[in-house]
C-alpha cells in the first residue's frame, strides 16, 4: 500500500488521484472508440464524458462527506482527506447522471445509444480505480483469517482514512475490480450475442453492478453510513437500482419489439 506516491516537498503526489486520472481517461478514450463505431460525435462525447467526470468526482466526495459527516464535522481538517481518498461510487454516479442527461438533451445525442456506449468504460474505470482504493488504503474490508487476507501498515492510510492496521482484512477493493472487470466481460460479450436495443448496455450494467454491490458490501469494513440503522448507504442504493434495472430492461425490450413488429429495423448487435 502506496498512499502518497511522490512527495515533492511543496506539493503531494497521492497515488488515488494518478489511478483515478488513469481510469477516467481509460473510459473516455474506450467510449470515444465506440462512440466512432457507432457513428457519433466523437468531440461531443469527449465533452460528455469530461462533464461526467467532474460530475462523479464532485458527487462521490460530496456523498462521503454525508455518510460519514460526523468525522468531517468534528475535525474539520479532515477535509484534506478527500484529496488522497476514494469517494462513495454511487455519489458519483447520482450527480454524474443528471449532468450526462442534461448535456444529452441539449446536444441531441440519442440517450439510450449513448448511455450504451459509456456503460463498459465505466465498469473499467471501475476496476481501475479499485487499485486506487487499495493503494490508498480506503475502502477495506473487515478482518478475515482467509489466506488471501490483506494486512495494511501504513500509518499515512491511517491517518488519511482510517485504514486498520496490522490486522489481515478482506481485500474489498480487489473483490470490486474482479467483479466489475467481469461485467465488462459480460457486456461485451452481449452485445455480439443477445438481441440488441438502445439501452441494453447500460442497465444490464447497472443490474449486474448493484447486484455484485449487495453481496460486496457485506464484506466491507469501513465507516460508509446506514439507512434506517440498518443497511449500508450503498447497499440501500443498489437494493433501488436491481429492480429499477429490470423494469427498464423490460420495457425498453418490448418497446424495440414492438418497433419491430411495426417494421421499424432494430439497431446492429455491436461487433466492435
Amino acid at each position: 500500500m502506496y498512499p502518497l506516491l511522490l512527495d515533492l516537498g511543496f506539493v503531494n503526489v497521492y497515488s488515488y488521484g494518478v489511478i483515478l486520472a488513469a481510469a477516467y481517461v481509460l473510459a473516455l478514450r474506450f467510449a470515444l472508440h465506440r462512440a466512432r463505431g457507432a457513428g457519433l460525435d466523437g468531440q461531443r462525447i469527449v465533452d460528455l464524458g469530461i462533464l461526467g467526470i467532474v460530475g462523479a468526482v464532485v458527487g462521490a466526495k460530496l456523498m462521503l462527506v454525508a455518510v460519514d459527516f460526523d468525522r468531517f464535522a468534528g475535525d474539520p481538517s479532515q477535509l484534506m482527506a478527500l484529496v488522497s481518498s476514494g469517494g462513495v461510487f454511487y455519489g458519483g454516479l447520482l450527480l454524474a447522471v443528471p449532468v450526462c442527461w442534461w448535456y444529452i438533451r441539449r446536444t441531441g445525442l440519442p440517450l439510450w445509444t449513448t448511455c450504451d456506449l459509456f456503460a463498459p468504460g465505466i465498469a473499467l474505470a471501475q476496476g481501475v480505480g479499485r487499485m486506487g482504493c487499495l493503494l490508498a488504503g480506503c475502502c477495506y474490508g473487515q478482518p478475515t483469517e482467509a489466506p488471501w487476507g490483506i494486512t495494511f501498515t501504513s500509518t499515512l492510510a491511517a491517518a488519511n482514512v482510517g485504514t486498520p492496521l496490522g490486522i489481515a482484512l478482506h481485500p474489498t477493493q480487489v473483490y470490486e475490480a474482479a467483479a466489475v472487470l467481469l461485467i465488462l466481460g459480460v457486456l461485451l460479450a452481449g452485445e455480439r450475442r443477445w438481441r440488441a436495443f438502445p439501452g441494453r448496455t447500460f442497465w444490464t450494467y447497472l443490474l449486474l453492478y448493484g447486484v455484485a454491490r449487495i453481496v460486496l458490501e457485506l464484506f466491507r469494513g469501513d465507516p460508509r453510513g446506514t439507512v434506517f440503522d440498518a443497511l449500508p448507504t450503498s447497499q440501500f442504493v443498489s437494493a433501488l437500482i436491481v429492480p429499477a434495472s429490470i423494469v427498464m430492461l423490460v420495457r425498453l425490450g418490448r418497446r424495440s419489439a414492438a418497433a419491430g413488429a411495426r417494421g421499424v429495423p432494430a439497431p446492429p448487435a455491436r461487433r466492435k
